[in-house]
């Protein structure tokens, strides 16, 4: 990693003190995780967005409306609010609740939020009504990637430090890689970091024209894999230095223990044959937590049921760790593919399975790709779980790996 500080093994740990999300299988940590132990998909239907495709894709929807979501935010009625900061906003107040944080600038608090169609969601509904009306002329503001992260900033009262990163659908593990290191740098004592997205006519559109999106429920790892299930959601987690937690006398869920950004510089949407980045970042997290392959004992995959993604991760898996592989999942076929948000919902689950001591099944799978001959874990497994890698690769070859641990 450029620029790591070179202080790393006296640094301070991070820690994960709460964590916060919104997605389709759930309204909170407790609800996404009883949908999990259940095996419960949240894939269905269009039914907030009217586009000519609602019978030819599933897609995984939050429940609330932006109605609703206004409402629970005591937000004013002139606001101009997109979805993605609703959502992103929803998630980051639980977040800060689950690590019982009152006083948000007791300490250095900076925010990292990431996201990929930023307010699109209100742009496309008024782009054609700009010029005339001022009830659509209040969203053009909003329509930037980092207006969200501003409104939540804002709306949790954090004034240190804010940024937005946008790196395709690796954008909020580089969040939480972010967060991580300005804290061992010292430059911060505590960030919340994560991802937000909505779903919009754009990103359907750009996907169906990529032809990448399956008419079913996803099947991630199998041969016969027909594409994504695009998904909408949030999901934010608050890291503190291990000095100020323990200070304070918090409860210590995880610790962030490796991690590695990467880029596959093959093209601008597949991953090289090779799985070259996947296989970088990986092995590059692993040498910064000092593990050795074995002993991590749960990897949840990037897993996006394409017909390149899999394959690629697959084998990438298999030049890591070789004929010891880890039991592995990817969650995807619960809550769709959530673009910007996905690598913070999966290191929420990855959480989640450290604290349950289970590995959460892949859904759907059935048959094993021809090429590499995996099966990943198709059951609920208990078992012990002390070091989870969480995956998560994006357009533009950005590969990027999370190492979570409970100790």
């Amino acid at each position: 990693m450029p620029n790591e500080p070179t202080n790393k093994d006296t640094a301070p740990r991070v820690a994960v003190t709460g964590m916060g999300i919104i997605s389709a299988i759930g309204n909170s940590v407790q609800e996404n995780m009883e949908a999990l132990l259940a095996s419960k998909s949240g894939i269905g239907s269009i039914s907030k967005i009217n586009t000519v495709h609602a019978d030819q894709i599933r897609v995984g929807e939050v429940a609330f409306s932006n109605d609703e979501l206004i409402s629970q935010q005591q937000l004013s009625d002139d606001n101009n609010f997109t979805r993605t900061s609703l959502l992103g906003l929803f998630a980051a107040k639980e977040a800060l609740k689950n690590a019982k944080i009152t006083g948000i600038n007791s300490y250095k608090t900076g925010l990292i939020s990431s996201t990929t169609v930023g307010g699109m969601d209100k742009t496309e509904q008024h782009l054609k009504t700009f010029k005339t009306s001022s009830e659509s002329q209040k969203y053009i503001s909003s329509h930037h990637a980092g207006d969200s992260t501003k409104k939540i900033a804002k709306q949790l009262g954090i004034t240190e430090f804010s940024t937005t990163i946008s790196t395709a659908c690796s954008s909020s593990t580089n969040a939480i890689m972010l967060g991580a290191r300005l804290i061992k740098a010292g430059k911060l004592d505590r960030v919340i970091v994560g991802g937000t997205d909505a779903l919009t006519k754009f990103t359907i559109n750009g996907f169906k024209t990529l032809m990448i999106l399956s008419d079913e429920v996803c099947t991630p790892f199998d041969e016969h894999r027909k594409g994504l299930n695009l998904g909408e959601g949030a999901a934010y987690l608050v890291l503190e230095s291990e000095t100020i937690a323990k200070k304070e006398n918090k409860s210590i869920i995880a610790y962030i223990s490796g991690y590695a950004n990467t880029n596959d510089a093959f093209h601008q949407t597949a991953t090289s044959e090779n799985g070259q980045g996947a296989y970088l970042a990986m092995q590059k997290a692993l040498d910064f937590a000092h593990l050795k392959p074995a002993q991590i004992d749960y990897i949840n995959a990037h897993g996006t049921a394409t017909p390149n993604n899999d394959l690629t991760e697959s084998i990438a898996i298999k030049r890591v760790f070789g004929d010891d592989i880890p039991d592995f999942s990817s969650t995807k076929a619960y809550t769709g593919h959530t673009l910007a948000a996905s690598g913070a919902v999966e290191a929420v689950f990855s959480i989640l399975a450290l604290q349950a001591q289970t590995v959460f099944p892949n859904l759907n799978f059935k048959s094993k790709i021809n090429e590499t001959g995996l099966t990943p874990t198709t059951e609920i497994k208990k078992k012990p779980i002390n070091y989870v890698l969480s995956n998560s690769f994006g357009f533009g070859g950005n590969c990027s790996t999370l190492i979570l641990s409970k100790e």
